[in-house]
């Protein structure tokens, strides 16, 4: 992971959307306590408004554009700018792209339209009707491109050498204005067809992509490159977009609509990248824009803190009233969590993430983590796994352990380098459909199966054998999705049986009120293990991240202890406990993250409280015995003991978050 010395670390993202309807823009602006006020808070960088989603400008500017009610002596964006840099704050700049409600109105024929001639909405939906309180969104293909270039390119040549710059709402938008239409057919698409409009529309953003990082490294001339984020993109193909890229930023505001399991998601799959980045969350209590709306300070610790932990820098996102005043509260909330989060970057700066384990996922598949993203990211957190998410086309180097889930398919390619993998001595799980090739044979030799079909039950039941003795209980387990009768082949071991009900529940046979009870135990295995190979009939992920079936996870966690009978930690706090491993040169720190969300309105997962750790002993594997153990950034000395290439000791804390140092 590149330095974090080089970028900054305590940002805030300052929204500005501002309604034309509104007046007295800026009339209680002061440049200097504006400024103060984000000294005071510990924030180190500031994206400020050039424009917005209202399609309005907030500098110096005689474009028509220039908010209505911004009086003609305030250049608002210009004396944020020269304040914050006084006092050392950077200052990168916001563009709204795809929402513009100026230039929507000004020009309807540039909005982006659906196949039946509705107006697109935000991503992927429909404005319900034209009276509807919501964004129009602008087709880039259309005119409206150049007319935005002509604004980034003033915003340039007024206020560089920028800090860099933030152009958001950025997604594929497929559209069947005349402008999409007469270029999907000049690239030979066709326009009928959903899945072209979706190529095209891919297209033509990352030609827009090309375009204003173009700009941005023109105007910058002698100086410094800045850094350009294009947001809304799909982080599961930066990967591919990077090129566009010299940081990633992670737009994660958890009540906000992505929950509390896409950041842990998508912060394994873009750090391994391997560019600067920051992830920001928000102060409100719901969403952007939700004004009056401030989140508990155990819920900015947590969401800050999982920040710091994956490697990566943290970003709050408030907005700004119309009258150019911050909220204290908010931002005494915020300095409060800035304060330890800064205290705690000396021991991380120039750190590396330690992971032993990679999941295979599908970028294609997009950001959102659904039931097998859930349920793997959950599962291998409460097992405290320190793993990556890659994609089929990553290198595996490194990695004592690598998991298949059940969505991915083995294809040529990656067979071949699963297979080189453990002839270098690799350790392998693979689960559900991913061990079957398409006509339902196994996939590889080394899994040790032979299959028979998928199963006829949708509910069947899993019987532990004696290796799975001890935390899980020694009964047959419900598995609650459906999946394939395999038995042991050669050099294979079953590990665990399944049980099959009496009968498929049916309208007119069934057993009490959900499934068939348990009837007979078959010949198929439900966990098969060939030397540093096992293979799951069954799918687990999916079945974990739709009902978290905590048996199921145990089972899972006995795989990993026999392929990886060493793992980084050990240790005996609750469930809901997250780790991270980072190393900083011959020093080791383990972040210890103990926050639980509660499911407090319709909805809304919510952090109120910390939860303490009491006497808990955590175990950590090192090869040399550490001078010193203690706890950050409190510098609390610990008692350990060393043995078996482990170290062992006893936390107990009532902060949430801290890190425990071996040096």
């Amino acid at each position: 992971m590149p330095s974090l010395q080089s970028f900054p670390k305590r940002t805030i993202h300052l929204d500005f959307h501002t309604s034309p309807a509104i007046p007295d823009i800026g009339a209680d602006f002061d440049a200097d306590q504006f400024a103060q006020t984000f000294v005071d808070a510990h924030v180190d960088s500031v994206a400020l408004f050039a424009k917005c989603h209202h399609g309005l400008l907030y500098y110096d500017t005689e474009r028509p554009e220039r908010h209505p009610g911004l009086r003609r002596d305030l250049d608002l964006l210009g004396e944020q700018i020269e304040a914050l840099r006084r006092c050392g704050i950077r200052t990168p700049l916001y563009v709204s792209v795809q929402v513009d409600e100026y230039a929507a109105h000004a020009h309807p024929e540039w909005c982006a339209v659906d196949e039946q001639g509705r107006k697109a909405g935000t991503p992927g939906t429909c404005r319900p009707d034209i009276f509807f309180a919501t964004w129009n969104v602008l087709d880039m293909s259309s005119p409206y491109q150049d007319y935005l270039a002509e604004q980034v390119d003033e915003v340039l040549r007024m206020f560089a050498p920028v800090d860099g710059l933030c152009l958001d709402m950025c997604w594929d938008q497929p559209s069947c204005s005349k402008w999409a239409i007469d270029g999907m057919r000049k690239a030979r698409l066709d326009p009928t067809s959903a899945a072209d409009r979706a190529r095209y529309a891919r297209r033509v953003a990352l030609a827009y992509m090309a375009r204003f990082k173009k700009m941005v490294d023109d105007a910058q001339k002698g100086d410094a490159p800045a850094g350009v984020w294009f947001n809304s993109r799909p982080k599961m193909n930066l990967h591919v977009e990077k090129k566009f890229l010299r940081h990633i930023e992670i737009e994660c505001l958890p009540t906000g609509g992505w929950g509390y399991a896409y950041f842990p998601y998508v912060a394994r799959f873009v750090r391994p990248l391997g560019l600067p980045t920051l992830s920001h969350t928000a102060r409100f209590h719901l969403t952007w824009g939700d004004f009056g709306g401030i989140k508990p300070k155990a819920a900015l610790m947590y969401e800050c803190a999982s920040t710091l932990s994956q490697g990566m820098t943290v970003g709050v996102g408030d907005q700004l009233h119309p009258r150019g005043s911050l909220d204290r509260a908010a931002y005494e909330l915020i300095g409060s969590v800035y304060a330890h989060i800064e205290a705690c970057e000396p021991f991380v700066e120039g750190a590396k993430v330690e992971n032993e384990v990679a999941v295979i996922i599908d970028p294609e598949a997009g950001d959102s983590p659904g039931p097998v993203g859930l349920g793997l990211t959950r599962a291998l957190q409460e097992l405290r796994q320190q793993f990556d998410l890659l994609p089929p086309s990553a290198r595996l180097d490194g990695f004592q352990l690598v998991i298949v889930p059940e969505v991915i398919p083995i294809d040529a390619a990656l067979k071949k380098k699963l297979q080189g993998y453990l002839q270098k001595g690799g350790r392998l799980i693979v689960i559900g459909d991913a061990a079957l090739d398409g006509s339902g044979r196994p996939v590889m030799k080394e899994l040790g199966i032979e299959a028979h079909g998928r199963s006829p039950y949708t509910t069947t039941y899993l019987r532990p054998g004696r290796s799975m003795s001890g935390d899980v209980a020694m009964m047959d387990h419900v598995l609650y999705e459906p999946g394939h009768r395999v038995t042991a082949g050669q050099g294979g071991k079953a590990l665990c049986r399944i049980v099959e009900p009496y009968f498929e529940r049916a309208y007119d046979h069934f057993c009490s009120h959900v499934q068939t009870p348990p009837g007979r135990l078959s010949r198929y295995a439900g966990i098969v293990e060939r030397d540093r190979v096992m293979t799951l009939s069954f799918p687990l992920f999916t079945a974990y991240g739709k009902h978290a079936s905590v048996p199921l996870r145990k089972m899972l966690g006995h795989c990993i202890d026999r392929l990886l009978p060493e793992p980084w930690i050990r240790d005996g706090g609750p469930a809901h406990m997250e780790t991270t491993v980072v190393r900083k040169g011959s020093r080791t720190i383990v972040h210890l993250l103990s926050f639980l969300p509660v499911r407090r309105a319709e909805g809304l997962d919510l952090i109120e409280d910390a939860v303490p750790l009491v006497n808990m002993p955590l175990s950590v594997r090192l090869s040399r015995e550490p001078r010193r153990v203690f706890l950050a950034p409190q510098d609390e000395p610990l008692p350990f003991i060393y043995r078996n290439g482990r170290v062992e000791v006893e936390i107990s804390t009532t902060a949430g978050h801290v890190m425990v140092v071996f040096d």
